[in-house]
């Protein structure tokens, strides 16, 4: 469990609450809609709330063993927290999770995957690492943003149990990649109907301009 204070220095301009460190535990709620509400999770900033926090992306996920693995790719320790995540989980894939599914935590706590974590010049920044957008997406395991389905306290050591998963079969890695340009991609998740609204009227409007854009250059 890890939570940032909004702080200044890693970006050359305003603040951020990338900058996460371990805390004893973390309570969990709904913080309103993207623009209105900030992070899920109590005492967690989030300064950049057009892009940021709100509902559908009040709590991010990453698997420990994704940490362990980018240590040794770029030679230094990624402690908990490293990449802006409020869970970091041990024992867990989060990047096997499918889009929908239901995470029961603890004994009460229910948190839902909403989407992948889309990297950003604030996550370059903290990272200081050249490339690192390019590098981040072709490894292609972004962790998880999740929405708060039923609220409450999560503690070191609370095991993680998928408690429902949808149909689709639709990963957190694909919805990414479709995210990212594929557009045969993107258009089978659309008709999986696997996304909450407001990211299936993103990716709508990506694939709309991304087909005008080939329309015109075929023209």
């Amino acid at each position: 469990m890890n939570v940032g204070e909004a702080k200044t220095g890693v970006l050359r301009s305003g603040s951020t609450g990338i900058d996460k460190h371990p805390v004893d535990s973390i309570a969990v709620f709904d913080p309103g809609p993207k623009g209105i509400g900030a992070s899920g999770v109590d005492g967690d900033a989030v300064v950049n709330r057009k892009h940021h926090g709100g509902t559908f992306q009040a709590v991010y996920a990453v698997a420990n063993e994704e940490l362990d693995w980018w240590s040794v790719d770029l030679g230094r320790d990624l402690r908990p927290g490293a990449f802006g995540e409020n869970l970091t989980t041990a024992g867990f894939d989060v990047d096997a999770s499918l889009i929908g599914e239901q995470w029961r935590i603890g004994g009460s706590v229910i948190l839902t995957v909403t989407a992948p974590r889309v990297p950003c010049a604030t996550f370059a920044a903290h990272m200081a690492v050249s490339g690192w957008v390019k590098a981040f997406a072709a490894r292609g395991r972004t962790g998880a943003y999740l929405a708060v389905t039923q609220p409450g306290t999560i503690h070191p050591g609370d095991e993680i149990h998928v408690a429902w998963r949808p149909s689709h079969g639709v990963t957190v890695p694909e919805m990414f990649r479709a995210w990212m340009g594929d557009r045969d991609l993107a258009r089978r998740i659309l008709e999986a109907d696997a996304l909450n609204v407001v990211d299936r009227a993103a990716l709508e409007a990506k694939l709309a301009k991304w087909e005008h854009s080939r329309s015109a250059t075929t023209s």
